[in-house]
């Protein structure tokens, strides 16, 4: 995958980093990216996001991705809770080989799958050779 399609954050690629706000906590999900002829796919989980609130958008060659999770057990108080509840929201630089209007997401089971077609200029194309 060419550089200048995808840029990925500067953070080790184990680590899902965890940003406190002052509304509670905001982690950065890991994705899977990968490259076909035709398009970019990414793959990220985002556990607890329902599609409703999930906001994507694409604006100056930034693809942003921000799911709300709605707080759980409001009436309970935990012994020991290790679940950490929070949003998600990650960036990524898309290089304008992308055809941002055929971009199209689906949301299964609590991951998130992002399609980003190429344009059709930076798609490979075979040449016909004629026999004379």
């Amino acid at each position: 995958m060419s550089d200048t399609m995808v840029k990925k954050e500067g953070r080790p690629a184990d680590v899902a980093t965890v940003e406190r706000t002052q509304s509670g906590q905001t982690f950065s999900p890991r994705f899977d990216i990968w490259e076909t002829e035709d398009e970019l796919i990414l793959y990220g989980d985002l556990p607890g996001v329902c599609a409703k609130s999930l906001d994507i958008q694409f604006e100056n060659d930034v693809l942003t991705i921000h799911g709300k999770v709605e707080t759980r057990h409001n009436d309970l108080q935990f012994m020991y809770g290790e679940y950490g509840i929070g949003d998600y929201y990650r960036t990524f630089a898309i290089g304008e080989t992308i055809d941002k209007e055929k971009i199209s997401a689906e949301m299964r089971n609590g991951v998130l799958t992002l399609h980003l077609p190429k344009t059709e200029a930076v798609k490979p194309r075979r040449i016909e050779v004629k026999a004379k």
